[in-house]
């Protein structure tokens, strides 16, 4: 039944599809996920709605190719099906009210900010993007955000595009500049996330972050999705994903998220070599 309907390389790491769902896409929200499995024997993998089509039916992901399973994932193309296709799953991004906001993007974690931004500019709020990437050629969703912006600013490490500098440079200096934000929200990598949030805690300006752990079931049955906010353990997919970015545990967080980074580099060589051999 989850149709590929298109597939599209956004850069050499991160792919686009819109997939064939059409009850996640009745019910889905900025903010929201999905847990999907490529084929019966494969891993559950939580991935963040990245838009949809009520009308269409459809549901957008964007993917990084860092382990076995996105491997696999980017392998498909249009016209193949999805094993398996759940959501949406966690709280929707709560935007109601907000009247200025700066949405701070990195990596791929743009295609989970831009929803977001997406929604606060339908609803006539006053939106200011700040999004990073390394280089030039990892530059995604420039063009969905400038729609979706009152203002953008694209910051590349090495200056190869946009202003060189880290997404921390343009939010302290928009925020000294005089601009007066009611909220910051800020999606990316966690330390990215973790020094946004205690640029913002400087100002006392309310910070939210979307956190995206080691997650299996989606249920908060399994409690790997675990974090401690406020000093409290919470549950990235039922209380979350996003949380208040002053309370997180970041530390926690980023240590918890390299426990399986070299049994994951490994499965994800091994698939690359298993498809090498097929081709």
């Amino acid at each position: 039944m989850y149709e590929i309907l298109r597939k599209k390389e956004l850069n050499p790491t991160v792919v686009l599809m819109e997939v064939y769902a059409p009850m996640t896409a009745r019910k889905a929200q900025p903010g929201q996920f999905i847990i999907l499995r490529v084929d019966e024997q494969g891993e559950r993998i939580p991935l963040t709605i990245a838009d949809f089509d009520r009308e269409k039916g459809t549901v957008t992901i964007i993917f990084q190719i860092v382990g076995a399973t996105t491997e696999k994932l980017s392998k498909l193309s249009e016209g193949d099906r999805l094993c398996d296709f759940v959501g949406p799953l966690g709280v929707a991004s709560h935007t109601d009210g907000l009247k200025k906001v700066a949405v701070i993007g990195g990596g791929v974690g743009c295609a989970i900010a831009y929803p977001i931004a997406k929604k606060l500019h339908a609803q006539g709020a006053e939106v200011h993007s700040v999004v990073g990437f390394r280089n030039k050629e990892l530059v995604i969703l420039e063009d969905e955000f400038k729609k979706a912006s009152t203002k953008l600013f694209v910051m590349t490490d090495d200056g190869s595009y946009g202003e060189k500098g880290l997404v921390t440079n343009k939010l302290k200096e928009l925020i000294e500049s005089g601009e007066k934000y009611d909220e910051v929200i800020a999606i990316g990598p966690l330390v990215m996330m973790k020094f946004v949030s205690l640029l913002t805690k400087e100002y006392n300006i309310k910070t939210v972050v979307s956190m995206n752990p080691i997650m299996i079931d989606g249920t908060g049955m399994c409690g790997g999705c675990r974090l401690t906010v406020g000093g409290k353990t919470k549950f990235a997919c039922v209380d979350g994903p996003d949380f208040d970015g002053h309370e997180v545990d970041f530390d926690e967080a980023i240590e918890r998220s390299n426990m399986y980074k070299d049994f994951e580099h490994k499965r994800h060589e091994e698939t690359c070599r298993l498809f090498q051999k097929v081709n």
